[in-house]
C-alpha cells in the first residue's frame, strides 16, 4: 500500500505529550510496515517544522530538534513528493473551480502530492478540510479518530 501522511498525523506521531500521539504513531508505523510505501508532501516538511517549533510543550522543541525529528523520522523513511509549476497550476484551478479560498490551499497542495504519487490512502485527522479540496476522494481519504 502507498500511504501519504499529512501534518496532522506526523506531528503527534513524534510528540509523546500530544493527545493523538498513540494513533499518529500507529499510523506512521503501519505506513512503514512490510509492503507499504510512505509518502509525504514536501510542503508538509515546512508545516511540521512550523508546528513543532511552536507547540506549547515543555521543554520547547528547538529549531535544531525539529530539524532532527524531520530528518530522522520523515526524510529518512518517506518518499518526499515535490510539486512543480504544473502541479501548483492544477491546485489553483481546483481551488477556483470549487470556489475555495484562503488557507485551504495548503490542504489542496497535500492532495496534489497524493495524486502525483498515486497513493492508495491519504491519512489525516482533518477529514473535513480534505473533503472540501478532494470531494471525489472516497476511501482514498482515511480520517483517523
Amino acid at each position: 500500500m502507498k500511504a501519504l501522511l499529512d501534518t496532522s498525523v506526523l506531528v503527534p506521531a513524534f510528540v509523546c505529550s500530544l493527545p493523538r500521539h498513540g494513533v499518529g504513531l500507529s499510523c506512521y508505523r503501519d505506513a512503514l510496515s512490510a509492503g507499504s510505501e510512505l509518502f509525504v508532501a514536501a510542503h508538509s516538511l515546512a508545516e511540521v517544522y512550523a508546528v513543532l517549533t511552536r507547540l506549547p510543550v515543555s521543554p520547547r522543541i528547538s529549531g535544531g530538534m525539529a530539524r532532527r525529528i524531520i530528518r530522522e523520522n520523515i526524510c529518512a523513511e518517506a518518499k518526499v513528493v515535490s510539486l512543480g509549476v504544473r502541479d501548483h497550476d492544477a491546485v489553483l484551478d481546483r481551488m477556483a473551480d470549487l470556489g475555495l479560498t484562503g488557507g485551504t490551499i495548503y490542504d489542496a497542495l497535500i492532495v496534489q502530492a497524493a495524486l502525483k504519487a498515486k497513493v492508495d490512502r491519504l491519512f489525516t485527522f482533518n477529514g473535513a478540510h480534505f473533503r472540501r479540496v478532494w470531494p471525489g476522494a472516497g476511501d482514498r481519504l482515511a480520517v483517523l479518530a
